[in-house]
């Protein structure tokens, strides 16, 4: 683009302005923008400037050369909205546009401007149009080096964990007495003064806000804030562990009626967002807090162990500097006394803790210290050395009780109080002498206890000895009744087993006789039949006889005729000596000596028996008749199938 200069005009020059807004000689308001336009060079001079380009993401910054000038209240020349965005130097300055540096921004993009009435600042570049005045230059170094410094070309992002406290450097200052700007323009439901987080310096200040140090914080985001307007300063936020309350001590905020009632003379304590204590506190958690504006003193809601005890302290160190309390006992020993304090701050009551005491530490180095020494001390005077040894126990329970009251009286609950031994000092042994003759009381003491425990064990022992013993003998009458119980079962088990024995023999026996019975009389029917068959008795022990005979010849090898027959007498010629035909003589003779007789009656269970054997005998022959018929049939039956 084009920046056109006048040499000459009758309308005559300028004497203070460096922008010709009526045609005199000099800079014209209007630039040339690409094209061809024709200008006598005897009255016209045309620079040649680039356009000015804002890289995405980065802030461009406005010095107007020319305007009205800046009131005395002012660091920042106010925005014409009429200008577009400076590109309307004319507008500018007709409507009332200041000199200086400016409160609007340039934000990405290309501009037309008109180099001779603005300089632009950027990142990587200055745009202005030099007119050889070495104080200018020096200023506009001056004014980058600014810039750089504040990181003014970039968006200020804020990330977690993470908060802006922002510095204003343009408006009004704040009345006597604040030190923080109060909050304005935060409400998006009011377009007139709402500067959405100081990105708007008009807006800001239209809705009154203040120069210096801002009440309102920036949280995580992306903020593009004129860095020559308000500065930002990174802080961590605020945590409120677990185990603790935030109790706010608010610098700023309008004075607000005490809420802590007549009967606490120990300071006011206000509601949210007044100056001083806020009578509610913080609970866990994470605030973007203005540390300007206020602190937090965080008090643990947990017990709190005090111990004085040198060189030990609790955990959250509020007993760093305590130690041993010095006592002197009634009998002019001179102990000291470590002890332990437990106690607790209820959460509600945190605000008037620190209201009265500022902070915990001073709390406990400048009353309780001296509060706690004092009872123990007065407790020591009224107790010998021994006494408190032995009662301990007494006087910790006695000092929980007692010391409650005058805890609560700084909003504290006790919940113990635990006492050490006491010790001597290093330069005295007096009450180690004493502590070492109680030891050997006390030892004396135990071995007597010991003795007397030794002897009720050994009486013990002895009876446990008798009871031994009857339960040994005990044991032997018990095995020996059980033993004869066992003989008197064991007898009658045999006994009876011999019952159950003689039953079996006695029905072997008589099954025994029966089937001998039964056999003798199958066979005698047998040799009735056989008698019957061969026509009588004798031919019967005939046949037996010459069976017998056959065989007793057949065993000893006798010949039935002898080989030499010696005769003598008449009657030698004529005699056989046969043995064979001997018997045969007998046997057909009535010499055998046996008489044959059929016996005529029978016993009863004789008759009996037999006629079960011939009847059996009966059905045999019956069943046989039928099952030869049955084959006979079924073979027929089968033929028949079979044709």
């Amino acid at each position: 683009m084009g920046i056109v200069e006048k040499w000459w005009s009758f309308r005559g020059s300028l004497n203070e302005q460096i922008i010709a807004l009526k045609g005199e000689a000099g800079f014209q308001p209007e630039v040339l923008r690409g094209g061809i336009h024709f200008r006598t060079p005897l009255m016209y001079k045309v620079h040649v400037v680039p356009l000015v380009t804002i890289p995405q993401g980065q802030i461009g910054y406005v010095f107007a050369r020319d305007g009205k000038p800046l009131e005395p209240t002012q660091t920042l020349g106010k925005a014409v909205p009429e200008c577009n965005n400076f590109q309307d130097v004319r507008a500018f300055l007709e409507n009332g546009g200041p000199k200086g540096p400016q409160r609007g921004i340039l934000r990405e993009g290309t501009y037309a401007f008109n180099l001779a009435q603005f300089i632009v600042f950027t990142e990587d570049k200055i745009y202005y149009l030099p007119m050889g005045n070495k104080e200018e230059k020096e200023m506009i170094d001056n004014m980058a080096q600014i810039l750089r410094q504040r990181n003014a070309f970039r968006p200020i992002i804020i990330t977690e964990d993470k908060e802006g406290i922002v510095t204003v450097h343009d408006g009004p200052s704040l009345p006597s007495g604040d030190i923080v700007a109060p909050t304005v323009g935060d409400d998006p439901s009011d377009p007139e003064t709402y500067h959405n987080n100081f990105q708007d310096p008009e807006k800001f200040l239209k809705a009154g806000g203040f120069r210096g140090r801002q009440l309102q914080v920036l949280v995580e985001g992306t903020y593009f804030i004129n860095r020559l307007f308000a500065t930002v300063e990174l802080i961590d936020k605020t945590v409120v562990e677990v185990g603790y309350v935030g109790v706010v001590v608010s610098y700023v905020g309008p004075k607000e009626q005490n809420t802590s009632g007549e009967d606490y003379k120990h300071g006011e304590l206000v509601e949210k967002g007044f100056r001083g204590v806020w009578k509610d506190p913080l609970m866990p958690g994470k605030y973007a807090f203005n540390t300007y504006a206020g602190k937090i003193v965080k008090v643990p809601t947990t017990n709190i162990i005090l111990k004085w005890i040198s060189n030990q302290t609790g955990t959250h160190r509020y007993d760093e500097n305590l130690k041993e309390v010095s006592l002197i006992t009634k009998d002019a020993f001179e102990p000291s006394l470590p002890l332990a304090v437990v106690l607790h701050i209820d959460y509600r009551k945190a605000p008037l803790v620190v209201q009265r005491f500022g902070d915990l530490k001073m709390l406990v180095e400048q009353t309780l210290d001296p509060m706690v020494s004092a009872y123990f001390k007065n407790i020591g005077q009224k107790k010998t050395l021994i006494e408190l040894i032995q009662q301990r126990d007494e006087i910790q329970k006695m000092a929980s009780e007692e010391m409650k009251e005058r805890f609560a009286h700084y909003n504290l609950e006790l919940e113990e109080v635990l006492i050490g031994t006491p010790m001597s000092s290093p330069n005295d042994n007096k009450i180690d002498a004493i502590l070492e003759q109680l030891r050997d009381r006390q030892i004396a003491l135990e071995q007597i206890e010991t003795y007397s425990r030794q002897q009720k064990a050994a009486e013990k022992e002895r009876e446990l000895r008798e009871a031994e013993a009857r339960a040994a003998q005990q044991k032997l009458l018990t095995e020996s009744e059980i033993n004869i119980q066992i003989q008197t079962n064991q007898g009658k088990a045999e006994y009876q087993r011999s019952l159950q024995e003689a039953q079996k023999i006695k029905a072997l026996a008589e099954a025994e006789a029966e089937k001998e019975a039964r056999i003798g009389i199958g066979r005698a029917i047998a040799i009735e039949e056989q008698v019957k068959a061969y026509g009588g008795p004798q031919y019967q022990v005939l046949q037996d006889v010459m069976g017998k005979f056959t065989q007793a010849l057949e065993k000893t090898g006798i010949d039935i005729v002898p080989e030499t027959v010696v005769a003598m007498g008449e009657k030698a010629s004529s005699a056989s000596f046969n043995a064979f035909e001997m018997l045969l003589t007998l046997l057909l003779t009535k010499e055998l000596g046996i008489e044959f007789k059929v016996k005529e009656t029978e016993d009863e269970n004789v008759k009996k028996i037999k006629q079960e054997i011939l009847n059996s005998i009966l059905l045999a022959k019956e069943s046989d008749k039928k099952e030869e018929i049955k084959e006979n049939s079924q073979n027929l039956q089968q033929e028949n199938n079979v044709s």
